[in-house]
Order: C-alpha cells, then sequence, then structure tokens
C-alpha cells in the first residue's frame, strides 16, 4: 500500500521549494508569508522524514546539497501544481477574493500602486493586497508574485504584459529657489545653477537627464553639487531649494500639487512610455489580477 504524504511533509516540500530557488530560508518565508524559524522547521523535519540532507548550512548561506539538487526539480513542479491549483480556485469565483501579491519598485509602488489602493478595496474588499517594494527585479514565479508593475525596457519573457498610461520627465524646482536665482531659459543653461542628480544604487551609474529639444532627444549628466541615490530623496532635496532636479511626473505631481515644487524647462520636457504590468500566464484567469489591471489601466 502506497504511503499518503503528510500535511507536514507537503508543506516542508513547498518551503523547501521555495527556500532552494530564493536561496535563503528569509526570502523564502516572505514569499510564503510566515517566519523565517517556520521555514527552516518544515525543512528540517522534511529532511528526517527523508533521511536525506537537503542544504549545505553555514551561519552566512544555505546551498543545496547533492541530494537536494536531485530533489529540488521535482519539488518545484509539486509548488507550480499547487499554484495551479489556487488560480483555478480562484478562477471559478465570480467576485475577486483572497490574497492578491503585487511587487514593484518604491517610487511606483509609493506614487502609482499605493495611492489606487484605497479605492480598489472599497470595490473589491474580499481581496487582501500585499504590496511588496524592493529595486530588485524579483521573480513572479518563484516569489509567488501575482502582478508586477515595472518601468523601463523589460527583457523578452513568458509573461503577459501590458503598458499603463504614460508619464513625462521634467525638471522642478522650489519657489523659494527660483525667486532667488531665477529658471533657466534652456538646457545648455543648467551649468549656471545648482543642480541636485540620482546616482542609480544598482548600478552606481549616474542617471543622465533627457529632454527634447525640436526633434531630438538629448541627454547630459550635470555636475551637481548634490548626489541622492533614491529618487525620493531628490524631490525632498529640491523642495528645502537646494536646486533644481529631474524627476517623473508622477512622482512630482503631489509635490506640485502643494506648491513645494514648480516644473522647470517643461517645454523641452520628454514622454515615457515605459510603465508596465506583467503578470505570469498562471494568473490570466485570475479575478482579482483581472480586477486590479483594470484599476491600473483607468489611473490618470
Amino acid at each position: 500500500m502506497t504511503e499518503q504524504i503528510g500535511f507536514d511533509r507537503l508543506t516542508g516540500l513547498i518551503a523547501f521549494a521555495r527556500a532552494g530557488s530564493l536561496g535563503s530560508y528569509t526570502a523564502a518565508a516572505r514569499s510564503l508569508s510566515i517566519s523565517p524559524s517556520a521555514v527552516s522547521k518544515s525543512i528540517q523535519r522534511l529532511e528526517r522524514q527523508l533521511g536525506v540532507s537537503l542544504f549545505a548550512r553555514t551561519t552566512r548561506s544555505i546551498t543545496l546539497t547533492a541530494e537536494g539538487r536531485d530533489l529540488h526539480e521535482r519539488a518545484l513542479r509539486l509548488l507550480q501544481d499547487a499554484e495551479d491549483i489556487e488560480q483555478a480556485a480562484k478562477a471559478a469565483r465570480s467576485d475577486p477574493a483572497g490574497p492578491l501579491r503585487i511587487a514593484a519598485s518604491l517610487p511606483i509602488g509609493l506614487h502609482v500602486i499605493a495611492p489606487a489602493l484605497a479605492q480598489f478595496r472599497k470595490h473589491h474588499p474580499k481581496v487582501t493586497v500585499d504590496l511588496r517594494l524592493s529595486d530588485h527585479m524579483v521573480d513572479l514565479i518563484t516569489d509567488g508574485i501575482d502582478l508586477a508593475v515595472r518601468i523601463g525596457d523589460l527583457p523578452d519573457s513568458s509573461l503577459l504584459s501590458r503598458r499603463l498610461a504614460p508619464h513625462r520627465l521634467c525638471c522642478y524646482a522650489s519657489p523659494s529657489y527660483l525667486e532667488e536665482r531665477g529658471a533657466p531659459s534652456h538646457p545648455d543653461k543648467l551649468h549656471e545653477h545648482e543642480t541636485v542628480s540620482l546616482r542609480y544604487q544598482s548600478t552606481g551609474q549616474m542617471f543622465r537627464w533627457a529632454f527634447r529639444i525640436g526633434d531630438k532627444e538629448i541627454e547630459i549628466a550635470p555636475r551637481s553639487g548634490i548626489v541622492v541615490d533614491a529618487s525620493e530623496a531628490v524631490l525632498a532635496t529640491i523642495a528645502a531649494g537646494a536646486g533644481i532636479g529631474m524627476a517623473t511626473s508622477f512622482m512630482a505631481h503631489a509635490w506640485v500639487r502643494r506648491g513645494a515644487l514648480v516644473p522647470v524647462l517643461s517645454q523641452y520636457a520628454v514622454e515615457r512610455n515605459n510603465i508596465t504590468a506583467v503578470w505570469p500566464q498562471s494568473r490570466r484567469s485570475n479575478p482579482a489580477v483581472r480586477a486590479f489591471l483594470e484599476t491600473l489601466t483607468h489611473l490618470p
């Protein structure tokens, strides 16, 4: 008689599949919405049940053992089957309900997604939103993410996608700075002003300022007296009167609305259409994903 798989062993296999893909118990715990200690205990219990060591552990990392590598692909298939069952059950419901896991970078999360959540929940109170913000590109399948919103050119993949509303790249400054120093009349006059620039945390590269001059787009890298590595810090710094900075219109909107920032060189602003929602094929029929996509599509 074939031994039936127990609940503890099933949860251990799921924890093992996630930890093996993500490379740490902490990351696996975050993707499963449980504690790292729960992941560790589940995997240790599974190892005792199977009679093999699945991971070689140090104080800083875990790596799959030879036996663990052999079993990991099978565990991943089990995890995918569990995901497919969950999505099939959700698709069978007419109303959106259950957890909706969304991933985005900090700027997109703060300025595009978070402001839309209150209205979304009013219309779909049975959906619980788990918003995860990081500047690192997440793997939607491995991390169990239902939908992600990304900015920039996307690599080819099997993910489904939808372009969202365009935005503008424009310069901004505080009213106090402009009162004291005036506004430049052309991008080539920026060297006469104080500027605040952004350095990307992921690459260490400087963000290049884009302008539309006639029918051409140019990029410049101002020699700035202040360089920060977070786009929110650019806005906060220039709002305090430190100079001129460049930001996306969706980030600067709230600052402009309350009078803390004023557009500068707006006639040379560049339009971008590179914010994209992506989701796995397995979420195609998920009512909560479809409902949130509808919300994103109708954002101003």
